[in-house]
């Protein structure tokens, strides 16, 4: 439930925070008052597209935050777990957006930031926002099969299609991957063969080349690895005064000190320790050049195999293990073309076995959704028989896709067909010409829709937390058609919260909560605030205003006045 939204400088809105509860919140006002722009606002905070256009006059940045609450499990507990978002203190959920002067703006859910395209699928299970040009997507084929499935139900069959279209698109593409024209997969062969035997023929290992450029180092210098050795070997060991020799003196020194101190004696253990390392160092030395030897023809093969190296790393990766890596990869590709017509045949049965799960999931669903048009088809022209439609004839029409065809939404494409008036045929939506009838559908279809989603919240299968928000859908209707809009939109705010912008007392006298928006000046600046109505006073006022304009005489009022009684009762 939208619990509370909070607008600072957008459009004409300076500084405005306004409060909803549970049931039915209406909003009125003078025409351009700026009722609308509150749900545009909110559309905002729910990832809608910005606009540097919105900021107020004179300010830099335009800020909207939309605060959620939930009085059972948060339906967006799971969406905000998987997006990393911590939850907020008081357990709500917070979306905060921020426009700036330069384009740029900033999308921060619990003061986290996040990706506009998260929130709007997280704004799904929170608000259902139904505007006054709604009826234009409901034209399309697409937006009538998704009402169907909200009412349906269908949301774990619908995933369950698409996992299978998914994996049936997967197959078709591999075996048109392998049904390749035949020539070009010979090519491919042959040219995947030859990198194969030349990668096999060069028997490669890993580490090689760094260990043939250890090599290559030491027999191209190695009359300075020889000079350099000989030279430590006798400096430690031959020469005159050789570093052993001198050790060995200073050790035999510490040893007649020892006799007279004995705080000597753990020098000597300490001398006759690197006495030792010393003579190691020697006897390294001593082996090391022996071992010295001058091989011309080592070093031609080393030079000749790094060469050829160098030369596979040019064609297929630069390290020997980036080649190894190529030349597994190269195999089996290989393999897969070599044995094509064992896997072509191999992934004909897959692709026909995942075809017909497919086509058998689509079918069930395509079933539900036939029955389920049935009973919505029912439901919405009692609703229309409501609102001055009773004479109104709906068909749903099916046409389903051919055998091995179809979407990720299944098999069905569906029309919603309408004859509004006696003696007309049924036509496609989009035909019919009058805005009150298109308005008053739309309504009957939402009610019933969330009615269904309300009923299945109570079941346990999904959130009844969503909010309903219908700006202005009473276009083209009034006198008794409006107060049953009314009466449906009440109805509707029994299970479920319900923001709704209208001109009409008819409508407004139902509301739980009335709240006046109303444009004026202050120091030269045109404002818009909002102001709760509280008592029946008041909203008596404000439906005096709606039916009379600014003329209220004591008749409307007490007409006003009757008409919250009779909406009451």
């Amino acid at each position: 439930m939208l619990r509370e939204i909070h607008i600072q400088n957008y459009a004409v809105i300076d500084n405005l925070t306004v409060e909803f509860g549970p049931g039915l919140n209406l909003l009125s006002g003078e025409t351009g008052s700026g009722k609308s722009i509150l749900v545009d606002a909110l559309g905002l905070a729910l990832g809608g597209r910005a606009s540097p256009e919105v900021i107020r006059s004179g300010e830099d940045r335009a800020q909207v935050t939309a605060v959620f609450s939930a009085d059972e499990k948060p339906p967006w507990k799971e969406g905000i777990t998987a997006l990393g978002v911590g939850g907020s203190e008081d357990g709500n959920l917070i979306l905060r957006r921020e426009v700036q002067s330069g384009g740029r703006s900033r999308m921060l859910l619990n003061d986290q930031p996040v990706t506009l395209g998260a929130v709007r699928a997280l704004a799904n299970c929170l608000v259902e926002m139904h505007g006054q040009n709604e009826h234009v997507e409901l034209f399309e084929r697409g937006a009538q099969l998704n009402l169907l499935d909200q009412f349906a139900g269908v949301s774990g069959e619908l995933e369950s299609v698409a996992a299978l279209h998914a994996r049936r698109r997967e197959l078709e593409k591999e075996l048109e991957s392998l049904s390749q024209n035949e020539q070009e997969r010979l090519r491919t062969v042959d040219l995947l063969a030859f990198q194969v035997r030349e990668l096999d023929e060069a028997k490669l290992e890993s580490g090689e080349d760094a260990r043939l450029e250890d090599e290559r180092r030491v027999l191209s210098n190695l009359e300075k690895i020889r000079a350099a050795a000989g030279s430590a070997f006798q400096e430690l060991y031959e020469d005159e005064g050789a570093a052993i020799s001198r050790v060995a003196s200073a050790a035999r020194q510490l040893e007649e000190l020892s006799r007279f101190d004995s705080a000597v004696s753990s020098q000597v253990e300490s001398m006759a320790s690197a006495r030792a390392s010393l003579e190691d160092i020697a006897e390294f030395l001593r082996d090391y050049i022996g071992k010295l030897e001058a091989d011309p023809a080592r070093l031609e093969e080393i030079e000749d195999r790094l060469a050829l190296i160098d030369r596979l790393k040019r064609k297929y990766g630069s390290s020997v293990g980036a080649i190894l890596a190529y030349a597994a990869e190269t195999r089996q590709k290989l393999a897969g073309l070599e044995h094509a017509d064992e896997r072509r045949e191999i992934v004909r049965k897959d692709l026909a076995r995942a075809a017909a799960e497919y086509r058998k999931a689509a079918e069930v669903l395509s079933e539900k959704r036939r029955e389920a048009a049935r009973r919505l088809v029912k439901l919405v022209l009692a609703e229309l028989a409501q609102l001055g439609m009773e004479k109104t004839r709906i068909e749903i029409h099916f046409e389903k896709a051919p055998e091995g065809q179809g979407s990720e939404t299944g098999i069905d494409e569906i029309e919603f067909r309408i004859s509004p008036n006696p003696g007309e045929e049924l036509r496609a939506m989009e035909k019919i010409a009058s805005g009150g009838e298109i308005s008053r559908l739309m309504l009957a279809l939402r009610t019933v829709v969330g009615q269904a989603r309300v009923g299945r919240a109570r079941r346990g299968s999904c959130s009844s937390d969503a909010t309903f928000i219908f700006d202005e859908i009473d276009a083209g209707i009034g006198g008794r058609v409006a107060e049953s809009v009314g009466q449906r939109l009440k109805r509707l705010a029994r299970d479920a919260q319900v923001l709704c912008v209208t001109h009409l007392a008819q409508i407004a006298c139902f509301a739980d909560r009335h709240f006046y928006v109303e444009k004026s000046a202050r120091a030269n600046r045109t404002i818009t605030t909002i102001k709760p109505l509280l008592g029946d006073k008041e909203r008596a006022e404000e439906l005096a205003r709606m039916l009379s304009g600014s003329q209220i005489t004591e008749a409307v009022l007490k007409h006003a006045a009757t008409m919250l009684r009779q909406a009451a009762g």
